[in-house]
């Protein structure tokens, strides 16, 4: 981490003073295991090679490398929920600016078991320092990632049930049902090109609502019933 520095509770922060004398936090953890800010090209870049989407997502806009022994092996990406003015329907009161979603997470097979919910509770670290208007976090474990969202259930996350979403894959990219309704993107050309009808593949797949609550007062506000974690070895 030569470009940056690290003190006793893992706080990074970036070596350049900014015009009033302070750093700006840029990461959280140790020399051997970190998460860092990262390019946002270079990240979109890493998803797209490697994430099963093979797409990132534009609204993003937190981007943060996972870093092992300093070698880039993850990815995990924040930003606003498909429809961004959802929230206050999830948690009531909540404005834009107040919650995120992790949009992505990718992690190289290199990492040692248990990296996921390492970086993912690094990266809970990092915003509650860098970011302390966000109340809470939502992300959705897909079924094609398999096992339910363990990752989120090793990092305390509170689970919210399910749901299915009809997604629709073309030429190894995967879209949600909901492109269809969004004309003039990329997306939904290609989807409803008709030289392409016979080759889009469409599956309905089971999605897992977790939240992680940064403020804990804002639990008592979500509108949603909480329930047990689903099991992983449960197909049913």
């Amino acid at each position: 981490m030569s470009d940056s520095a690290y003190n006793k509770k893992g706080i990074i922060y970036d070596n350049q003073a900014t015009i009033f004398g302070t750093r700006e936090v840029i990461g959280f953890g140790t020399n051997d295991f970190y998460i860092k800010e990262i390019d946002r090209k270079k990240a979109n870049s890493i998803i797209v090679k490697n994430h099963y989407s093979r797409k990132f997502y534009n609204l993003s806009y937190i981007h943060l490398g996972v870093f092992i022994k300093e070698n880039l092996l993850g990815v995990l990406q924040y930003g606003y929920a498909m429809n961004p003015s959802s929230g206050s329907s999830v948690v009531t009161g909540t404005n834009n600016d107040q919650y995120l979603e992790l949009n992505r997470m990718w992690l190289d097979d290199k990492a040692k078991r248990n990296s996921e919910s390492k970086a993912l509770a690094y990266s809970l670290r990092y915003i509650r320092t860098k970011y302390p208007k966000i109340k809470w976090i939502q992300s959705f474990a897909d079924q094609r990632c398999g096992c339910f969202g363990i990752v989120y259930q090793a990092a305390s996350f509170n689970y919210y049930g399910e749901h299915s979403s009809k997604f629709h894959s073309l030429d190894g990219e995967t879209f949600h049902n909901s492109i269809l309704t969004r004309k003039g993107l990329r997306g939904y050309e290609l989807l409803t090109n008709p030289k392409n009808k016979d080759r889009v593949e469409t599956q309905v797949l089971r999605q897992f609502r977790y939240i992680k609550f940064i403020d804990k007062r804002w639990r008592n506000k979500c509108t949603l019933k909480e329930m047990p974690y689903p099991k992983h070895y449960n197909n049913d």
